[in-house]
């Protein structure tokens, strides 16, 4: 049974590959590249958007990890789903099971760890380059890679680092880009985009205020290529980690 790319309705998993459980916020800002980095190896992933069900069954000894992408909503939003979420991610961390948030998800994650998200000073739409901390240099996911790396981004708000967590990487506009808090990692810029996501993102309704705030317009294939070749490297050694758990 194929559960590639399956949205999750009851929490069901049945062959024995080891599985990611993918949380939703909007079905436009899905995996990306992060799916082809987890179909090479080897992995399952099934989306759970729980923005839509907040109380459907999920299966946490079904999954080796999670994901949780990006969306327009907030961190903060005292709904069923977010507090659900969060909940969840509690789970996965003090299982010890990889975790991989993008954006709104890395400041899920933070805020499950107990630290403060809050608007940033700016938004950060369109490319712009990340700087690695010396942490960040040696860390599995981005030991080297080029300083800078120009990557995209879109988000107005950002977080605390929590308790314990190694910080990884900054922009000029966002002090804190990534974070690695045991086996859990926030990255707030967008590896996962191709040309053809950042065009559909740009033409969603609910996006059209930040779009109407951009000095210049942004072009999507501006640094494609790298980012592809980033991706690639970054979410393959992610999924090393994945890959150790469901040995």
């Amino acid at each position: 049974m194929d559960h590639r790319n399956q949205t999750l309705s009851r929490g069901e998993v049945t062959d024995a590959r080891p599985h990611v459980l993918v949380l939703r916020h909007v079905p436009f800002e899905h995996l990306g590249t992060i799916s082809t980095a987890l179909d090479c190896a080897n992995l399952d992933h099934a989306y759970a958007d729980l923005y839509a069900n907040p109380m459907a069954p999920v299966l946490f000894d079904s999954y080796a990890g999670l994901v949780l992408m990006g969306g327009p909503m907030s961190a903060n939003d005292n709904v069923d789903y977010i507090r659900r979420e969060l909940q969840l991610i509690e789970q996965f961390v003090a299982a010890g099971k990889p975790v991989l948030g993008i954006c709104l998800g890395a400041q899920l994650i933070a805020k499950a760890a107990g630290a403060r998200v809050y608007r940033n000073s700016v938004k950060e739409i369109g490319w712009a380059p990340v700087y690695w901390t010396e942490a960040g240099h040696r860390d599995p996911l981005f030991a080297g890679l080029n300083q800078p790396e120009n990557v995209f981004h879109w988000h107005g708000e950002t977080f605390d680092l929590p308790a314990g967590a190694d910080w990884l990487a900054y922009s000029e506009a966002c002090r804190h880009q990534g974070f690695r808090l045991g086996k859990a990692y926030g990255l707030q810029f967008h590896l996962e985009v191709t040309p053809a996501m950042i065009r559909d993102w740009l033409g969603q309704e609910v996006n059209r205020p930040d779009v109407a705030e951009l000095a210049d317009p942004v072009d999507p294939t501006f640094n494609a290529d790298r980012l592809c070749e980033l991706s690639g490297t970054v979410f393959g050694r992610w999924c090393r980690l994945l890959q150790a758990v469901g040995a």
